[in-house]
C-alpha cells in the first residue's frame, strides 16, 4: 500500500471537509468517511489523488469546469515530464485556431437579436405564413426556432428569443399550457444542430488532432438532420392542433405581404450567412462577423430598435458568457492534453477494436453512453472531455467523421432536455415561471420524438453527409461495415505457398537428404516436382531475406550457375506448369 505523504495530506483534508459539511448529519459522515477510508486503502497515490479532487468539489460545490482544470494540472505534474507552463503553451495554441473566433461573434449576433427586434418579425412572418393550417400557430412557433437558430448558434437564446413571444400567444389561442411549454423547450433546442452552431466549432477544434473535421461540412450536414427534427416536431403540433381544436387563423395574402415587407431584413439574415459559407464566398469564422455588422448595421440604422442601453447590455451578456466559456475551454485542453499524453484514446481505440463491434453495435454504445453523458454534464464539457476519445473510435470503425459529429450534436441536443443538469429545462423554468418538475412533465412527449429522430440520424448517415458529398461534387464511397482481417485463399493444387518452400526445406535438412544449400529456384522446381504430398512435420521458417541470401551465395561458386530468374518469373512458372503435372503422382512423401 502506498502511505505517501501527499495521499495521507489530501486524506486528512477530505476528511475535514466531510466532517465540516455534515456536522449535523451524522449519518451521511459515516459514510463519507467510510468511502474515503476504502478508497485511501485501496487505491495508489495518483488514483487517489484523482478521487480527492473530484470529491472535495462535489463536497465544496465547485462547477465542472474547476473539476477539469484541478485534475489536469494536478496529472501534468504527476503523470507528464512536463511542468506546469505547458497548460499555458495549450491556450495559446488554442488563440492560433482563426475558428475559434467565430464563437464571440456569433455570441454577439445572438445577443443583438434577442435584444432587438428581429426574432419578433421572424414571428409575424411564420404566423402570417403557417397560422392558417391545423395547429397553425404551434407550427409557426417551431419554426420560428427553426429559422432562428439559423441566426443566433445558440440553443438557449432560442428558448429565450422565441418562447418569449410564442408561449404567451399559444396560451392565449387555448393551447394547454404543458404542450406549450414542452414544445417551444424542444425546438430551442435546435439552436445547436442548425446552423451556424457553437457547439459544432468547439466540436471540429477539439476532435482536430485525431480526426480532422471541417465547420463549414459539419454546418451543412446539420441541416438535413434540423430540418427533419423540425418537422417531426411542426407534425407533432398539427395532431395536437386537430386534437384540441384549436381555431385556426385565416390566411391573408395581404398580412402575409406586409410581415414579408416588414421581416425582409430580419429573413435575409439566414441566407445571406448560410448563403455565403456554402458557396464559398467567405468562411465560417468570417460569416460570423459579417453576421455582427449586418445584425448591428439592420437594428441600429433599419429598424432603430438598438440604443445605447440595449447596446451596453449585448456587450456585458456577451462578454460574460465567452468569458466563461473561454475559461472553461483552457482547463479542459489542460485535461485533454494528459489524456493524450498518457495514450489514453489510443487505449480506447485498441480496446474497441479487440470487441469486435460492428457499426451497428458501435453506434447502440455510443448513443446510450452520451444519452446518459448528457444527463449529467452540459454539453460543452462532454464536448471538450467525450469527443476527442470518441472520434478517433468512431473512425476505426469506419463512421464518417462529419456523421459522428451530428450523432454527438443530437444526442447533447437531448441532453438540453434531461434532468438533473438539462439547460433549456432550467431556462424555460425561470422564463415561464413554472417549476422544474412540470417543465420536464411537459418535454415527455417531445422528448420521445427526439429519440426516434436520433435513431434516424445514426442509421441513416446520408440525412447528414448527403448534402455535404454533393456540394463536394464527388461520389459517395461507403465505409466498410466492419474492419475485417484479410484471410489468404489456400493455394490451388500445384502451387505451394512461400512458407511451405522453407518448411520443405528445413525438413529436408533436418532428415538429411540435402548436404549442401540450394538454391530460390531449385527450392522452387523440387517442391513443382513433389506437388502436395510432403507431410513432414514444420521446423522452424527461415525469412525471405535469408532465402535470397543463400541463393545469391550458391550463384557465387565456382560451378557454372542456372541463369537466375526473379521471384515474379519463378512463381509464374510454377503456376503455368500447374495444371499439366496435376495428374502425375506425387515424387515422393518426404516422410
Amino acid at each position: 500500500m502506498d502511505f505517501s505523504l501527499a495521499k495521507i495530506l489530501a486524506f486528512l483534508a477530505l476528511a475535514t471537509l466531510a466532517g465540516l459539511a455534515y456536522r449535523q448529519r451524522k449519518p451521511g459522515l459515516v459514510i463519507w468517511l467510510t468511502l474515503l477510508t476504502g478508497l485511501f486503502l485501496f487505491t495508489g497515490k495518483v488514483g487517489f489523488l484523482v478521487f480527492a479532487i473530484i470529491l472535495a468539489s462535489l463536497l465544496l460545490g465547485l462547477p465542472l469546469f474547476v473539476l477539469m482544470g484541478g485534475i489536469g494540472v494536478m496529472c501534468i505534474g504527476l503523470l507528464t515530464s512536463d511542468d506546469l507552463p505547458v497548460a499555458v503553451r495549450k491556450v495559446l495554441e488554442l488563440a492560433g485556431k482563426e475558428v475559434l473566433l467565430a464563437i464571440p461573434f456569433f455570441v454577439v449576433a445572438g445577443e443583438l437579436m434577442t435584444q432587438g427586434t428581429l426574432a419578433r418579425r421572424l414571428i409575424d412572418f411564420m404566423r402570417a405564413a403557417f397560422g392558417w393550417i391545423p395547429g397553425g400557430l404551434a407550427v409557426s412557433a417551431v419554426a420560428g426556432c427553426v429559422f432562428f437558430a439559423a441566426i443566433s448558434g445558440s440553443s438557449p437564446v432560442t428558448v429565450v428569443a422565441i418562447g418569449s413571444i410564442m408561449v404567451p400567444a399559444l396560451l392565449k389561442a387555448s393551447y394547454p399550457k404543458d404542450f406549450s411549454v414542452g414544445l417551444l423547450t424542444t425546438a430551442g433546442s435546435l439552436g445547436i444542430l442548425i446552423p451556424p452552431s457553437i457547439p459544432m466549432i468547439i466540436y471540429s477544434i477539439m476532435v482536430s488532432g485525431s480526426t480532422p473535421v471541417d465547420p463549414t461540412e459539419l454546418f451543412i450536414a446539420g441541416i438535413g438532420p434540423g430540418l427533419f427534427i423540425g418537422a417531426l416536431l411542426a407534425g407533432y403540433a398539427v395532431t395536437q392542433g386537430l386534437r384540441f381544436k384549436i381555431p385556426r387563423e385565416p390566411f391573408s395574402k395581404a398580412r402575409l405581404w406586409d410581415a414579408t415587407r416588414e421581416g425582409f431584413w430580419s429573413l435575409m439574415l439566414p441566407v445571406i450567412i448560410l448563403g455565403g459559407i456554402y458557396t464559398g464566398v467567405f468562411t465560417a469564422t468570417e460569416a460570423s462577423a459579417v453576421s455582427v455588422v449586418y445584425a448591428l448595421a439592420v437594428e441600429v440604422f433599419i429598424h432603430g430598435e438598438m440604443d445605447r442601453k440595449k447596446l451596453l447590455s449585448v456587450a456585458e451578456n456577451s462578454m460574460t458568457v465567452m468569458g466563461s466559456l473561454l475559461v472553461i475551454i483552457a482547463l479542459a485542453l489542460t485535461l485533454n492534453y494528459v489524456l493524450v499524453d498518457q495514450e489514453i484514446p489510443e487505449r480506447m481505440v485498441q480496446l474497441l477494436k479487440e470487441q469486435n463491434l460492428s457499426r451497428v453495435g458501435f453506434l447502440v454504445f455510443v448513443n446510450i453512453l452520451l444519452l446518459i453523458v448528457g444527463m449529467f454534464m452540459d454539453i460543452m464539457s462532454a464536448i471538450l472531455i467525450i469527443a476527442p476519445m470518441l472520434a478517433p473510435m468512431a473512425a476505426a470503425v469506419g463512421i464518417d467523421p462529419i456523421h459522428m459529429g451530428i450523432i454527438f450534436i443530437v444526442n447533447l441536443e437531448i441532453g438540453y432536455l434531461t434532468p438533473p443538469v438539462g439547460l433549456n429545462l432550467f431556462v424555460s423554468s425561470t422564463l415561464f415561471k413554472e417549476s422544474i418538475g412540470f417543465v420536464i412533465r411537459a418535454v415527455v412527449p417531445t422528448l420521445v420524438i427526439m429519440l426516434v429522430a436520433l435513431g434516424v440520424v445514426s442509421y441513416v448517415p446520408e440525412l447528414a453527409t448527403g448534402l455535404v458529398v454533393a456540394l463536394r461534387n464527388e461520389p459517395k464511397v461507403e465505409a466498410p461495415a466492419t474492419p475485417a482481417l484479410k484471410v489468404d485463399a489456400p493455394p490451388e493444387p500445384g502451387e505451394r505457398s512461400l512458407q511451405d518452400l522453407m518448411r520443405q526445406k528445413k525438413a529436408a535438412e533436418d532428415a538429411g537428404e540435402a548436404g549442401a544449400e540450394k538454391s530460390l529456384q531449385e527450392l522452387m522446381r523440387e517442391a513443382k516436382e513433389k506437388g502436395t504430398g510432403d507431410d513432414a512435420p514444420p521446423a522452424q521458417e527461415k525469412s525471405l531475406q535469408d532465402l535470397m541470401r543463400e541463393a545469391k551465395e550458391k550463384g557465387s561458386d565456382p560451378t557454372p550457375p542456372a541463369q537466375e530468374k526473379s521471384l515474379q518469373d519463378l512463381m509464374r512458372e510454377a503456376k503455368e506448369k500447374a495444371p499439366k503435372d496435376a495428374d502425375a503422382p506425387p515424387a515422393g512423401d518426404g516422410g
